[in-house]
């Protein structure tokens, strides 16, 4: 009797102790297939391109998963039943790429590994307590964009003096982003035009409402906002109004003046990058932290000269030579 309650006693102080076994945000397992669930806000280009590019990042790693992948198409209400169907499932792992399914993932997951991608600021969002390492179950890559820059070279180039953004109101992501914005525009001593929206479908009305106002229109890495850019470009092409976006992977076929930002591609890796660091047990999902992109590598600046023509900007022949990729006289010219 000694001896088993001995052996009890042991039994807890591991539970409580050893945290290669129990430790919030870890994988218990260490082998085997594992199943990640994969919540996007919406489907679209960029989203989609964090995805592939987390999944073939982990397969050249050898690992074995089965995803389950999921969008929200937009609602709140479902992203937090796919967080309840992922709990229910038992998953080893979870993923939430854009904010408002991250936000859901991390409510209903208090220990299982929580991994984000494609948030501008988790802080604000209220999912991690600090950009640092930390004890917690969340971690994650950002997408934040040097905001000011890019608005200081968008309007040096076309002489905008107003800016415009059409951003999600409800969404934790689509606020900071107008927040920045405005902030840049303020600093810069531009004037600051916006237009809020609750859903996809409201995009091209909001942008009517204001396109007469503005001189330029700012696209971030607003999820609900980009789904719908081809309005975007639609409205700002025929009243004459250059287009700035900050996201490449969903520019191709628009009528957009300037693309600087994240590729999205990369940016899934540096997801994948994430997830295989819980996966092997190196670090928790806390203890990844906010991970920051920094490298000029991972961005990319396009210019559609068409356009500028159209509107009578000049970009500087260094400029052009820096750009990733040239629209002129029709043709996309990819360095």
């Amino acid at each position: 009797m000694k001896i088993m309650r001995k052996l009890c006693i042991l039994l807890v102080a591991l539970a409580v102790c050893s945290p290669a076994l129990f430790a919030t945000g870890q994988i218990e397992k260490t082998q085997g297939t594992y199943t990640i669930g994969v919540s996007k806000i919406v489907t679209h280009p960029a989203l989609d391109a964090i995805e592939q590019g987390m999944k073939d990042y982990l397969a050249e790693q050898g690992f074995s998963i089965t995803y389950d992948v999921q969008s929200a198409n937009g609602d709140i209400s479902t992203a937090a039943s796919i967080a309840q169907k992922f709990k229910a499932d038992k998953s080893d792992l979870v993923v939430g790429i854009g904010t408002p399914v991250a936000q859901a993932l991390a409510n209903v997951f208090t220990e299982t590994p929580v991994v984000f991608g494609g948030i501008t600021d988790p802080l604000e969002a209220g999912l991690v307590p600090t950009y640092r390492p930390n004890d917690g179950n969340v971690g994650g890559v950002s997408d934040k964009n040097p905001v000011y820059d890019q608005i200081k070279v968008f309007s040096e180039l076309t002489g905008a003096k107003t800016i415009g953004i059409v951003f999600t109101s409800g969404e934790a992501n689509g606020v900071q982003l107008r927040d920045l914005v405005k902030q840049a525009a303020t600093e810069l001593g531009l004037g600051f035009v916006e237009a809020g929206v609750s859903n996809s479908a409201e995009v091209k009305q909001a942008i009517l409402s204001i396109v007469n106002r503005i001189d330029g229109l700012y696209v971030g890495t607003d999820n609900t906002v980009v789904s719908a850019i081809n309005s975007l470009s639609e409205v700002c092409a025929q009243a004459g109004v250059p287009l700035f976006t900050a996201d490449p992977t969903s520019a191709q076929g628009l009528d957009y003046f300037m693309v600087w930002g994240f590729n999205y591609y990369k940016h899934g890796r540096k997801t994948g990058e994430a997830v295989a660091q819980v996966l092997r047990q190196e670090k928790t999902a806390g203890e990844l932290g906010t991970i920051f992109i920094t490298d000029p590598a991972d961005f990319e600046l396009w210019f559609n000269l068409d356009v500028a023509a159209k509107l009578g900007i000049s970009v500087p022949q260094d400029l052009i030579d820096s750009a990733a990729v040239i629209q002129r006289g029709g043709k996309t010219i990819q360095r």
